[in-house]
């Protein structure tokens, strides 16, 4: 069943109910989210084999947040990933991946597949499973547990496909400190090195979308080759990958087939405005995906932080879709509250992001609902506009049931000019 396909044709001559439902899930013109899904600047991630809410990820849209779950070999257990996967959508999450790498991973998989979210995962994790290691790993087991995951019900699959013999030879002539920390991105460079063969997912790409387009499948085109350190920010290889991706992302247009985009990694903050705008450009403005960026690397434990303040300034220049990163990122598998902790922060950027790239409308009107609510100390209202009331209201009462804040008491500003304002007779004038 074509029906990525068909939803880029029929957005070409109509609106279809996908679209339709979308369009008032956001809040936006159904026309133009149609206009913007067949010139392949949103996607709507929905695998025909699965019913999920429709979730316009691209322009116009607002900012999206994915979560990561999944179990390791480490800590492997199942019921687990499928608490933190709930706990990320009570926080806020518009899409779930599965990153598992060890237990029954189609078992988990499924059941993360009952949950009411679009689910993404990256196939090359069970590949490397089956087959044993990265170099046993060939084509034909790589494309089988593609086709398996899209069976199965996946909305959208991670695939490195620009991790290429040129991105290789790129992160030989230019070395890097931290040379590659993407799991997929290091599986296909053993893969390569190893078996002295071409990516398959480079080498078989219109196989691939072929796949994808009987699937009614999403491409994520992964960022294997995005920089782990900030040192590494303007090596070689981040940059030859662009290139490839976005000649990929054009051939996957070309064929139907719906397509995001994965980067940039760790980065500077004077340079994400750079690097998003060029993958923007070089991929015809497909939706961008990342993590982060990070802007240090010297804050582990609040890498959720400085993933927050990276990610509201990317989606200033035009990033799309945020992917979580939590507490214990670069330290551990995170726990429940790591997931939960993270989602928050992940959401406060996205709504921020949001402020700068949607119609004022569209935010402006709860922000100044929260200021009217301020200016009369009405903390329930308060507590009603926030984007997460319980640890507002937890914080304002552990000190007494005040009508101000603890910090300032009777001397609080707001009250006193409030106070000021009504004996004047100027109260709520602007």
């Amino acid at each position: 069943m074509d029906v990525m396909q068909s939803l880029i044709r029929e957005c070409r001559s109509g609106i279809p109910d996908m679209v339709r439902a979308g369009a008032a899930a956001e809040g936006i013109d159904p026309a133009a989210l149609a206009r913007a899904v067949a010139a392949g600047r949103v996607v709507i991630p929905v695998n025909p084999r699965r019913t999920a809410p429709p979730c316009p990820i691209g322009e116009g849209c607002r900012v999206r947040v994915n979560v990561n779950v999944g179990t390791s070999g480490i800590l492997c257990d199942e019921g687990l990933e499928v608490e933190k996967a709930k706990a990320a959508l009570a926080c806020g999450a518009d899409t779930l991946m599965d990153l598992s790498t060890a237990g029954d991973l189609r078992n988990l998989r499924k059941r993360i597949l009952t949950l009411p979210a679009p689910v993404g995962t990256v196939p090359v994790y069970e590949a490397v499973r089956r087959a044993g290691s990265a170099a046993d790993v060939d084509a034909d087991c790589l494309f089988r547990v593609i086709r398996d995951h899209c069976h199965d019900g996946v909305d959208f699959l991670t695939l490195h496909c620009g991790v290429n013999r040129e991105a290789l030879e790129a992160l030989k002539a230019d070395p890097r400190i931290m040379g590659v920390v993407s799991r997929g991105g290091a599986f296909h460079l053993a893969m390569m090195v190893q078996r002295g063969e071409e990516n398959p997912l480079s080498a078989e790409f219109e196989y691939l979308l072929e796949i994808l387009a009987d699937e009614g499948v999403v491409i994520s085109l992964g960022d294997g080759m995005r920089p782990g350190a900030l040192v590494d920010a303007e090596r070689l290889a981040k940059t030859t990958e662009y290139l490839t991706v976005g000649r990929l992302a054009k051939r996957a247009m070309a064929a139907g087939v719906q397509r995001m985009i994965e980067g940039p990694g760790h980065i500077p903050l004077g340079q994400i405005g750079h690097n998003i705008l060029t993958i923007k450009e070089v991929t015809d403005h497909a939706p961008l995906y990342l993590l982060g960026p990070l802007v240090t690397d010297l804050a582990p434990g609040y890498d959720h932080v400085v993933a927050a303040i990276g990610g509201a300034v990317a989606c200033m220049h035009g990033a799309d879709f945020l992917c979580m990163v939590s507490p214990s990122e670069h330290l551990a598998l995170p726990r429940i509250e790591d997931i939960v902790e993270g989602t928050r922060v992940t959401k406060i950027a996205a709504h921020i992001g949001d402020t700068m790239r949607r119609p004022q409308a569209l935010w402006e009107p709860r922000e100044r609902a929260m200021a009217e609510a301020r200016r009369a100390l009405d903390w329930e209202r308060q507590f009603t506009c926030a984007l997460y009331a319980d640890p507002a209201r937890k914080i304002h009462a552990r000190d007494g049931d005040l009508d101000t804040c603890s910090m300032c008491g009777e001397l609080c500003a707001v009250k006193m000019i409030r106070e000021l304002f009504e004996k004047e007779g100027t109260a709520g004038k602007e």
